[in-house]
């Protein structure tokens, strides 16, 4: 071997590339999750995925290994949009090997799938997920018959307790150092009746649907020791009973959702008001402890624009996490399969499909989110219908504006009525929006709806504190970016053009008697007016007037369009600038200012109205056309605009 040879470095191997693919809710992400580090979000509810995520793991030998969670999707023949995106993935043959997660409890189900998978030629690894869910059923499964029948490697895992994913890692980087080997003899030969080779999205489904049931009855046959207890889901079945019921599960989906916000509010207030009491401290030691002057413009940068605004929104991250809770715990227990189950006969008469109560509930997290699982609807009517209302469900960014106004407009006793009739409001105005556009715009008949419901399972400790944990985060990365950001622009909108001179001056000196306070209070007030934010408020004043808004609120509103929880920064801020008073007391100036007449109307307007822009910008994404992002924003603005002004112009004459 020559100097030159020795030299030159020994070629790394090329990183794998790896998909996991699999029926819904067959724990597909959990396993995505347990093998990267990642922490995408999971639920015991068909659809939760409908995109492709990316993630990796570091391999000692092989280096980095690229991971793909796919859609979760039935059959390679399916059509909807996010069942697409994973046979358009699984065709293209762009990655190394394939793990088909199986759901250990339906295994018939998911056997099929990856019949149809292994046609393709590829390295496959199947992991048996929720195997000690099987295992308690009683289900007993020969393993090597199994693999011998299917001629691929097998791991038993459970995902979501990190269970099997150290031997699937093994697994998968053995399976791509060798060939495909194919399926046993005798399972070939079912495959073959009637045609065999690569699956054609063109063929006759009925004969290749009686192919592989064939194929997997003879793979059960052989391979099952001990079948699954008849009765392994009669503890599921008798909570069915009462929670699923036709007359009754209403009543108690409305109450369950109740409780959450009544939890929201109780266990919340105590650190809410520590936060708050800790945020008004900050702005008074740094005002007391400012080397410069009193009226430094930087001081007020820093107490008005960052510290009231900031710390306006961060107050309310208690309440967050425990809403968070209430919804992650109903999600990972399945409940929301059966409040799916129950509102799809309400759905349907007002022209939705039962598919679209997966995306209306997480649009009370985020409407974008909500907005893209509407992949998951097969009929585009239905799909757009569901988009178009979607923002009417009260999304996460709006939270903090009811934890804001419900407190300190409203008593105590009224508290969670008021945030559960927000909600309510909210689906109900939804429900009448789609019965209308189903009735005009977007006219046809609703497709049928089939869901499967998952078994109840008890939630673990580590997913329900790692989905409040991400989702807080969300949070407060959005406080700490654009929400900074758009109040250190509302400081400067409300702090320039400053006044010359100011009203209050004079009035001192012909002998007007103000206190010191007075004259602070009142020199703050016309400069705000004198703004530009101020200017722009004052000028918008008339057109808002009629709904009982005054030019602050006005002009806190304008900057919703950007984040809806910047509405409550923005408020923090012209009262903090406006009139005198220490940082956090907002509650209190609200108080005084504004009646519950409103703050009802405000709430409408806010809830209906003016969708974030990024809201608009993934409607057009999903729908493809901008007409429907207008019509979802102008039409809902339009729609807030008048539902306000007939709840004010009523409620001014009842009372």
């Amino acid at each position: 071997m020559n100097k030159a040879t020795q030299l030159q470095p020994a070629t790394a191997p090329r990183p794998l590339r790896v998909v996991l693919a699999g029926n819904p809710n067959s724990g597909k992400t959990s396993l995505f999750n347990a093998l990267t580090g990642a922490r995408q979000k999971v639920g015991n509810y068909p659809g939760v995925t409908v995109e492709k995520r990316d993630g990796r793991w570091r391999d000692p030998e092989r280096g980095d290994v690229t991971v793909r969670d796919l859609p979760g999707t039935y059959s390679l023949t399916t059509h909807s949009p996010e069942e697409r995106i994973a046979r358009d993935e699984l065709l293209s043959g762009e990655y190394d090997v394939v793990v088909v997660v199986a759901d250990s409890t339906v295994l018939s189900r998911s056997l099929m799938f990856l019949l149809q998978v292994m046609q393709l030629q590829r390295n496959v690894v199947l992991a048996l997920n929720m195997s000690d869910e099987a295992a308690r059923a009683g289900l007993e499964l020969d393993h090597q018959e199994l693999e011998r029948l299917l001629g691929i490697p097998i791991v038993a895992t459970t995902a979501h307790r990190g269970r099997g994913v150290a031997e699937l890692k093994a697994a998968v980087t053995a399976a791509a150092a060798r060939p495909p080997r194919g399926v046993s003899r005798e399972v070939a030969a079912d495959l073959a009746q009637g045609g065999h080779g690569r699956p054609s999205v063109d063929e006759d489904g009925v004969v290749r649907m009686q192919r592989y049931a064939a194929a997997v009855e003879r793979i059960l046959a052989a391979a099952v020791r001990k079948p699954a207890r008849a009765d392994a889901r009669t503890f599921s079945d008798r909570i069915d009973r009462i929670v699923a019921h036709r007359l009754l599960g209403l009543p108690i989906f409305l109450a369950v959702m109740y409780a959450v916000f009544w939890m929201t509010f109780t266990v919340g207030a105590a650190p809410m008001d520590w936060i708050d009491a800790g945020v008004g401290w900050l702005g008074t030691e740094v005002t007391a402890h400012w080397p410069g002057s009193a009226d430094s413009p930087l001081l007020s940068l820093l107490v008005d624009g960052i510290i009231a605004g900031v710390g306006g929104v961060i107050i309310f991250l208690p309440n967050i996490v425990l809403l968070f809770l209430g919804l992650s715990l109903l999600e990972d227990t399945g409940y929301m399969a059966r409040a799916a189950y129950l509102m799809d006969r309400v759905l349907n008469r007002v022209g939705l499909h039962g598919k679209s109560f997966l995306p209306l509930v997480t649009g009370f997290g985020c409407s974008i989110p909500g907005i893209m699982a509407t992949r998951t609807i097969d009929n585009d009517r239905d799909r757009l219908a569901t988009m178009l209302v979607l923002p009417l469900m009260s999304c996460g960014a709006r939270l903090p504006i009811w934890l804001l106004l419900i407190p300190a407009l409203f008593p105590a006793a009224w508290q969670a009525p008021m945030m559960w009739g927000v909600y309510v409001f909210g689906i109900v105005l939804a429900m009448v929006l789609s019965l209308v556009l189903r009735g005009t715009l977007l006219r046809g008949e609703p497709a049928p709806f089939v869901l499967e419901l998952p078994p109840y399972r008890l939630p673990t400790l580590k997913s329900v504190i790692g989905r409040m944990g991400e989702r807080s985060w969300v949070y407060l990365r959005k406080a700490g970016t654009v929400i900074l950001g758009i109040s250190i622009l509302l400081w400067a909108l409300t702090s320039y053009p400053q006044p010359d001179t100011h009203e209050v001056d004079r009035a001192v000196a012909a002998g007007a008697d103000y206190t010191a306070e007075q004259i602070e209070a009142l020199r703050a007030s016309e400069a705000m007016e004198h703004s530009l934010a101020g200017r722009v408020g004052r000028a918008l004043e008339p057109v808002f007037a009629p709904l009982g808004y005054d030019w602050r609120i006005v002009t806190a509103s304008l900057g919703a369009f950007a984040a809806k929880e910047v509405f409550v920064s923005q408020m923090n801020i012209v009262y903090a600038l406006g009139e005198a008073g220490e940082v956090g007391d907002l509650g209190a100036r609200l108080q005084a200012d504004y009646s519950p007449l409103i703050g009802i109307s405000l709430i409408v307007f806010l809830l209906v109205g003016t969708p974030c822009m990024a809201t608009v910008a993934v409607t057009r994404r999903e729908s493809g056309q901008w007409r429907w992002a207008w019509l979802q924003f102008f039409g809902l603005t339009a729609l807030a605009y008048l539902l306000a002004l007939f709840v004010y112009q009523v409620g001014r004459l009842i009372a």
